[in-house]
């Protein structure tokens, strides 16, 4: 895809750099391209028109660009948006943090136009691990012994410096004392340094006499900053002029240094080399970032197929489980056994599930596409799959509706496997918390939206009710994650359904009641009807 032809929104708090990437834009040849000030200001236009990319800056008031990012993976219409955060976050958890929720490059500032465009041509050159990623769990690779850095990456190119002096002799020391450690670039006059800085690979520092012809070096300086493209461009005087009004015009048009020609050269180069140490590191940061962002989609890429192979084969465990499970010429114990390799199976795909949807779901990444699903017939498969699971307690586990006999029981709308989920934790998480020689009920309720109750006797402790839902919430249970009903929640959430839970100590009973959508071509009964 051609760089010109796309459509940009362009987002930071400052005029001053929303100004440098679009002129940058503008050399690359882009005309289509609309600026926001803040990440709310960019969603809502984001949402009144097409664009192709977001450049965002991280840090903004009102709404950053981080928030931004997960609004727009959110929102079902934009969240395949290419997303390029510019930053100069340097902490590894906060990279990991806009890594997760869906970032499909990083920028390092400062950046020039080249940098700029090597990441937009990044973004969209046609290979699949470039596409926008949904946000997930990245699964980064461990933290270095420095958790808040970055290990350091790659060899990079040497640094490049632009010499320029009117004097020859001094133009060719320059060179000769630089060009071992760095790319040396010269000028012999003012022009000639403008243009060399006015592409599209500037240099990462220039080094520059004041008393040059035509144009002296206080005047470059000057025209430098007037471009946004150059105007962040380090420079360090290097001239005959020693007086301290020379030197303080030089540091008010924003010279890094100014450093007498009769110094010693070795304070020169360590000077030069101390400040080219910080280009570096930002350089590094820049190859960090893309080994992060890397090994992110490498792993996602993998975990994609391998939990889609494993959800497959396991759907064909227990279709043929079950198909078996139904032959009437089998004896009773072996259909027992049948139904105890397809409760493993369905809880090995629950997991699987699980693992995949829970964190899309907490970070709003979910998308649901919505089927009607015979919610009689998962309650049903749970609880016979249940029975054996808990006869050690000799509870007794039962479905039942208000639907009039010889009735179709109604359907839900959502995902059937959520749903198996959904309720396979909470009859779970019920028929544990159950004291033995009792009862748990499952109700049907035929109404609309649907309601399905599970009953249990015993109370939900007082200390959690308040937190029954709540993540790693648990009481009292070996081995209990505390996940059950925070994923039970979820997964209800998901399907545009909700979950409350009541306890009475004077009944001596707890109910969890879920609310799915209804699927019907009718008109449905209303709930409480």
């Amino acid at each position: 895809m051609n760089l010109h032809q796309l459509s940009y929104l362009v987002v930071d708090d400052l005029e001053l750099m929303r100004a440098v990437t679009v002129n940058q834009l503008r050399g690359m040849g882009c005309d289509k391209i609309k600026m926001a000030r803040n990440g709310a200001e960019a969603l809502e236009m984001l949402r009144l028109g097409k664009y192709d990319v977001v450049l965002s800056d991280w840090n903004m008031p009102v709404m950053s660009g981080l928030d931004l990012l997960k609004a727009i993976r959110a929102d079902a219409k934009l969240a395949k948006l290419p997303f390029l955060m510019i930053t100069a976050e340097a902490e590894r958890r906060r990279i990991e943090m806009v890594i997760n929720a869906g970032v499909t490059s990083l920028l390092v500032k400062p950046y020039n136009a080249g940098s700029l465009k090597a990441r937009l041509e990044f973004i969209f050159r046609p290979r699949s691990a470039s596409a926008p990623r949904p946000a997930g769990n990245a699964n980064l690779p461990p933290p270095s012994d420095d958790a808040d850095g970055f290990e350091m990456g790659p060899t990079l190119e040497p640094s490049r410096i632009l010499v320029v002096d009117d004097y020859p002799v001094s133009l060719r020391l320059l060179e000769k004392m630089f060009k071992d450690e760095y790319q040396v670039l010269s000028a012999a006059d003012g022009e000639a340094a403008l243009a060399l800085c006015d592409t599209d690979s500037p240099p990462d520092l220039i080094l520059m006499d004041v008393l040059m012809p035509g144009m002296d070096g206080f005047e470059v300086v000057r025209r430098l900053r007037e471009r946004p493209a150059t105007a962040q461009l380090p420079v360090i005087f290097v001239t005959g002029l020693t007086d301290d009004e020379a030197r303080l015009k030089g540091m008010e048009l924003g010279a890094v240094d100014f450093v007498s020609k009769t110094s010693d050269p070795k304070a020169l180069r360590a000077r030069v080399r101390n400040f080219i140490q910080f280009v570096d590191m930002r350089r590094k940061l820049q190859a960090d970032y893309d080994s992060m962002l890397e090994a992110a989609r490498t792993r996602e890429d993998a975990e994609n197929i391998s939990r889609h192979d494993l959800k497959g084969s396991l759907a064909g465990i227990v279709g043929m489980v079950q198909a078996l499970a139904e032959d009437d010429s089998l004896a009773p114990q072996h259909v027992a056994q049948l139904r105890l390799v397809e409760q493993t199976a369905q809880q090995a795909m629950n997991m699987v599930n699980l693992a995949g949807d829970l964190y899309k779901i907490e970070m709003g990444q979910y998308r649901l596409r919505a089927v009607p699903v015979e919610i009689g017939e998962v309650l049903h498969r749970i609880v016979d799959l249940f029975r054996p699971t808990f006869s050690d307690k000799r509870l007794t586990i039962e479905v039942d509706t208000d639907t009039p006999v010889g009735t179709e029981l109604p359907q839900a709308l959502g995902d059937p496997m959520l749903c198996h989920s959904l309720f396979q934790n909470l009859l779970k998480n019920a028929c544990e918390a159950a004291p033995p020689d009792t009862r748990v009920t499952v109700h049907l309720k035929d109404e609309s939206p649907l309601r399905v109750l599970i009953t249990n006797s015993g109370v939900v402790p007082a200390t959690l009710r308040a937190r029954f839902f709540e993540k790693f919430a648990t009481s009292g249970k070996v081995g209990g994650s505390g996940l059950g009903t925070y994923s039970a929640q979820m997964l209800a959430k998901a399907q545009n359904g909700s979950i409350t839970m009541v306890t009475s100590d004077e009944l001596h009973s707890t109910t969890v009641t879920v609310t799915l959508p209804r699927h019907s071509q009718d008109a449905p009964p209303l709930a409480g009807a």
